[in-house]
């Protein structure tokens, strides 16, 4: 099968979107990008993600033409396709709707460094796409544009969307800014929350680099 290991794990983060409640549904899509074969596979179009399989997960190349599967691939297949044109080194993107990110993206209001862990997004605001229609191509641009050199963008009355090195990372960030984003909406119940500064959060995404478990080389 081909990229038969993406397609797997396309199929398993799918399910996890529904289990860490980034979504609700068929809401959402995720896709993993293999740049030497120039293709990615992507999630298939309005089906429950504990009944997607990985021969349901959709091959295309990136002028949006289906290379292997006899599936619809998802709606937002040329948000996934802009990401990868426009984000060099990128592997992986997790498109969700999520409650905080979305209630957010509806208010127009971007995500701000109220918590350092948004270092995980390398930026100190995760920036909003203004609104355009679903699965449009110039929502795909939009975004693209908008996202600039951050790993987020949030979509104006519409969700969110995250890209990474792989799809741990990508998902990941998606995780940690829904977070950031419930922690931003209930500050602003309350108050005002402080927000930390830009050279403050760039301290924070250098230490990131060098966070975790670091794999030594073999004596």
């Amino acid at each position: 099968m081909l990229m038969e290991k993406e397609r797997n794990l396309v199929v398993e983060y799918g399910k996890k979107l529904v289990t860490e409640n980034l979504t609700d549904g068929t809401g959402g899509n995720i896709s993993i990008y293999d740049p030497e074969q120039g293709l990615m596979c992507i999630s298939p179009s309005g089906m429950d993600y504990f009944s997607i399989k990985p021969e349901d997960v959709v091959v295309m190349n990136l002028d949006g033409e289906i290379v292997d599967g006899d599936k619809k691939p998802s709606s937002e297949k040329d948000l996934h396709i802009q990401m990868y044109k426009h984000k060099p080194g990128m592997t992986a993107t997790v498109h969700t709707h999520s409650m905080f990110c979305t209630v957010l993206a509806c208010l127009g209001e971007p995500i701000y460094s109220v918590h350092y862990v948004l270092a995980d997004a390398a930026t100190d605001v995760v920036p909003v796409t203004p609104y355009l229609t679903y699965g449009s191509k110039e929502l795909a641009v939009a975004a693209a544009e908008t996202i600039g050199d951050a790993k987020a963008t949030l979509l104006a009355n519409h969700g969110f969307i995250s890209v990474g090195k792989d799809i741990n990372d990508a998902f990941g960030i998606a995780r940690e800014c829904e977070w950031v984003a419930q922690i931003q909406w209930r500050c602003n119940c309350v108050g005002k929350p402080n927000i930390l500064s830009r050279e403050e959060m760039e301290k924070v995404m250098i230490k990131f680099q060098s966070h975790g478990q670091v794999k030594k080389d073999k004596e």
